[in-house]
């Protein structure tokens, strides 16, 4: 890679790798979301949707719209750990369409799910950090070298984006530093 503007070679079932990985990050979050929210299913039918797609669904429509759904639940809700619960939702549903550009902020459909799943459960978990780590060595063994290989393929993830931010790009740095990674 030889640049920002390099574009990045990006299969539909490097697609459907990320977005199921993005599900799984995602779907742990779930219950902190609706603990508050128990009678609000969008977060829940956008990782339903981004598993559909993993699984050899459409990238249309219903997959957007679930996305959008889950991050208006984020804003709707009334607890900070509820909103990085539902975004990663929506982050899992967005990771389907990872752009084929070689730009460090498509790290972010990668990871994101994972690092706003981190979030909640460490706010979740009254800010311990620990929890958040705990979190990220428990995403990054979901990570299939399918995963690893379309990361590898994209620079480090950028920098800012506060906590969420911060969590995206240490678990950059420990799947990068897995054996085998380039």
């Amino acid at each position: 890679m030889t640049g920002e503007a390099d574009e990045i070679a990006l299969s539909v079932q490097d697609l459907r790798e990320v977005t199921g990985f993005a599900a799984a990050c995602a779907e742990t979050a779930l219950d902190v979301f609706e603990t508050g929210q128990p009678d609000d299913p969008r977060p829940r039918d956008a990782v339903a949707a981004a598993w559909a797609f993993a699984r050899g669904g459409e990238r249309g429509k219903e997959l957007r719209d679930r996305a959008w759904a889950a991050l208006k639940a984020a804003k709707d809700t009334d607890t900070a750990a509820g909103g990085e619960a539902a975004r990663a939702a929506m982050a899992a549903a967005a990771a389907a369409y990872l752009h084929p550009l070689a730009r460090s902020t498509q790290v972010k459909h990668i990871l994101g799910a994972a690092a706003h799943a981190a979030r909640a459960a460490e706010l979740a978990a009254d800010d311990d950090r620990n929890v958040a780590a705990e979190h990220l060595r428990r995403a990054a063994h979901l990570a299939t070298p399918a995963v690893l290989d379309v990361l590898e393929r994209y620079p480090a993830a950028p920098s800012g984006g506060g906590r969420v931010g911060e969590l995206t790009r240490t678990l950059d740095t420990d799947l990068r530093a897995r054996p085998g990674a380039e």
